[in-house]
């Protein structure tokens, strides 16, 4: 036993100092009152702080715990925020790839002959395609309000499931007729607008400071999923199926998405019944009061100081060119491909997903890179999201450049992937720029640069449909597309000037209330004590007067004394008293008289 003992002590010895390797590195450094005690601990010396007042559980509750397994709760809500985008943008995939079946040519004992059921002309197409962005647009200032005045999740899940039955219900509008068709995408596109605000509106209340980036870099990247998934799997079900399935599958799809995300996300970590007391208290300190300050209205909303603020105008600038360019990509990749080198609608669908799925794994590395830089103070803020946004936007449209003079498809196909791949480090700059600056408005700065990017979201589908009208040409056709490629790679070069002259990651003057002025508190020497007048003497201590007769001058007053151990009396005037001698043993007196 000895021997035992002293191999554990001199273990215990070697590893005192040595940092745990499966320490748990998901909470930072945070302070903790413990009720009772006057000593602080940092999150790492107890197992599980004292833990808060919980909400009364709901009914499923009792059956099925709020939380998912090997995650904490605020990954869980940016790992179903990232589904919901997958699901959203994975339904603008739907229109293109069945506007390519539907004017598919096949060949048969007769000649070639196309399956177009619906023969829509270029203004047509075109006034599709812009609609969605018409109604988009709409709801993106009104967005970022909601998203301050009611809980962010409600809007956000409502959105997302109110979008998949308009999807559902786009075949039967074709029937109808084109108008039938341009009011459902307005639609879409009108309950759309608020997800990115009221997602912002989440994240004020869900996201660490450190931490901002990985959270909203992992909840955006759903939306480059979404084209990862949609194109091939609308690609497919239009192909092997018909070009209605994409349509139903992607509506029931988010209608399951939605009753998960009402049982498992809630409006902020105090609200939830099964987040663990170590989170909450992370989240709460890290946030600080911040998030606790009464949301603005429209009227106290500093709309003078956004309107005068470069970092405001750098935001948007980057939003308007990043949305050209991706809306290219995603209404016009696979008519590309598909104009340019002939490919088939499923091959088209597979190759114009391979960008997308390289840039859905960049967005949350560099999510990661630009929380460390910042943690580690590498870098200030604001040279982290400068590198990170213009390096992204500088690679696409070098990219771009080349792919338009691409002759090769797999060399077209390269390029392009490398290209958007590497814009997927901008969401990491210009896309959570709005949380640095101005925490307390970020939904409603989402709002209003997001609704000025979409009128780029517009613009893209008219200009391109009028640019490639010969699409059988194929000498003209590579003209056409290279323009197209060309202007893309230029709005960016605009947006990475502005960007790298104006931006900033550090939080604006105008970004939080002012504070109303209180008086100080008066010094613990100058509180009023026992008299109002620290001069006056006690009561009790002045000559009594009579009638008419003027009172004798009052007595001087007592000397000032300090009592130590009092703590109702600083600087008072105290009146001394005798204190009785302490007391001595008594000693009974010997038989002689003596002591």
């Amino acid at each position: 036993m000895q021997g035992l003992q002293a191999a554990k002590e001199k273990a215990s010895g070697l590893f005192a100092n040595k940092p745990l390797l499966f320490k748990n590195a998901q909470y930072e450094t945070f302070h903790v009152e413990q009720k009772g005690y006057d000593q602080m601990y940092d999150g790492e010396d107890l197992e599980t702080p004292p833990s808060p007042e919980r909400p009364p559980p709901r009914p499923i509750d009792k059956y099925m715990r709020a939380e998912c397994p090997c995650l904490s709760a605020r990954y869980t809500v940016a790992l179903l925020a990232c589904f919901g985008f997958s699901i959203m943008f994975g339904m603008r995939c739907n229109m293109s790839m069945a506007k390519l079946k539907m004017i598919e040519k096949h060949n048969s004992s007769k000649g070639v002959y196309e399956n177009t059921p619906f023969n829509w002309t270029v203004e047509v197409e075109s006034s599709i395609d812009s609609s969605y962005f018409a109604g988009y647009i709409i709801t993106q200032l009104p967005g970022g309000f909601l998203a301050a005045m009611y809980p962010a999740n409600w809007i956000f899940g409502v959105a997302i499931v109110a979008s998949c039955l308009f999807n559902m219900a786009i075949p039967g509008a074709m029937s109808v007729g084109p108008a039938a068709v341009v009011v459902l995408k307005v639609a879409q596109g009108f309950v759309e607008g608020v997800t990115y605000p009221s997602c912002h509106g989440i994240w004020r209340n869900w996201a660490p400071p450190l931490e901002r980036s990985r959270l909203a870099t992992l909840a955006f990247c759903g939306t480059y999923a979404g084209i990862v998934i949609g194109m091939p799997l609308s690609g497919l079900l239009s192909d092997y199926i018909s070009w209605q399935t994409p349509f139903y599958f992607y509506g029931v799809s988010g209608v399951i998405w939605y009753i998960m995300w009402l049982w498992l996300v809630f409006e902020k970590p105090s609200k939830h019944p099964h987040i663990s007391g170590k989170e909450l208290t992370y989240i709460e300190q890290s946030l600080g009061t911040a998030c606790q300050a009464a949301m603005p209205d429209f009227w106290n909303t500093p709309w003078k100081a956004f309107a005068t603020s470069p970092p405001v105008y750098a935001i948007i600038v980057a939003n308007f060119c990043r949305t050209w360019n991706f809306c290219l990509l995603v209404i016009f990749q696979s008519a590309y491909f598909k104009t340019r080198f002939n490919m088939p609608i499923t091959e088209s669908g597979f190759v114009g997903a391979i960008p997308h799925l390289i840039m859905t794994s960049l967005v949350p590395i560099g999510g990661m890179m630009a929380d460390y830089l910042r943690k580690n103070n590498i870098m200030t803020t604001t040279t982290v999201r400068k590198l990170f946004n213009c390096g992204g936007f500088g690679l696409e449209a070098f990219f771009f450049v080349l792919v338009a003079y691409a002759d090769n498809k797999y060399v077209a196909t390269i390029e392009l992937t490398l290209g958007v791949a590497c814009s997927g480090f901008a969401i990491s700059g210009y896309n959570v720029n709005h949380l640095d600056i101005a925490p307390r408005y970020a939904s409603i700065l989402m709002g209003l640069s997001n609704g000025i990017g979409t009128i780029a979201g517009c613009i893209v589908p008219i200009v391109i449909n009028n640019i490639t009208k010969d699409k059988e040409n194929l000498a003209e056709a590579i003209t056409e597309w290279r323009a197209v490629f060309l202007m893309g790679a230029t709005v960016h070069f605009i947006g990475i000037t502005f960007y790298a002259i104006f931006a900033s990651g550090e939080l604006q003057p105008w970004a939080e209330p002012t504070q109303q002025y209180e008086s100080p508190m008066k010094p613990l020497d100058h509180e009023t004590t026992f008299t109002e007048q620290p001069s006056a003497p006690l009561k009790g201590t002045e000559a009594p007067g009579y009638g008419a007769i003027a009172a004798p001058p009052p007595r001087p007053p007592a000397p000032q004394q300090h009592v130590p151990n009092n703590p109702f009396v600083s600087g008072a005037f105290y009146q001394a008293e005798p204190v009785q001698p302490p007391a001595h043993d008594y000693q009974q007196p010997s038989e002689d008289g003596t002591y």
